[in-house]
């Protein structure tokens, strides 16, 4: 089984493209990065609802889809998903995501100020990430049932991603350092 590379443009020429509005913007990251911030021109359908992208958006035969996220791995992931879906549309991965956009000096909508938290998504990640491995750490220390814990913050986040529920990002929205200015 061959696997065929996915096309990349870089962020100047896909905005070359936007702006004659011979492309499309998809930006397949979360809700809660999209509205942190996120290229104006973008239509935010994220990773998990791409294959649903028939019933979500229209798409014009004759225009270019360039995908982004935050650096391109899930944007790659997503125009995987969209050649099986439209194979006759020529589907983009913006080279570097939103980060290599903002790098070349173009403009986002909302941008996060500087030193301001991450993402609810990477939060969730960060905070999870850290428990299990503290909690394999205590396991191997000698602590064993660290090991269960651990396998529960791992559950729980599987859960989180299949049903699309998490306490955890609903806690954090809470939070001081993520209300809005």
């Amino acid at each position: 089984m061959t696997t065929e590379t996915i096309s990349t443009v870089p962020p100047a020429k896909a905005a070359e493209w936007l702006a004659s509005g011979e492309a499309i913007l998809i930006d397949v990251r979360e809700p809660d990065e999209f509205r942190a911030e996120h290229i104006a021109a973008a239509a935010s359908l994220p990773l998990d609802s791409v294959s649903r992208l028939r019933q979500t958006l229209h798409i014009p035969e004759n225009r270019k889809i360039v995908v982004q996220c935050l650096k391109g791995g899930r944007g790659e992931q997503a125009c995987r998903i969209i050649r099986d879906i439209l194979p006759n549309q020529e589907t983009y991965n913006l080279d570097g995501g939103i980060t290599a956009w903002k790098q070349a000096g173009l403009p986002v909508v909302g941008a996060a100020k500087a030193g301001g938290a991450p993402s609810i998504f990477r939060q969730v990640q960060m905070i999870v990430g850290s428990l299990v491995l503290i909690c394999v750490i205590l396991g191997f220390a000698g602590l064993t049932p660290a090991f269960a814990l651990a396998g529960f913050f791992g559950f729980m986040l599987a859960f989180a991603g299949f049903s699309g529920w998490c306490g955890l990002a609903l806690l954090l929205r809470r939070m001081p350092w993520n209300k809005a200015a």
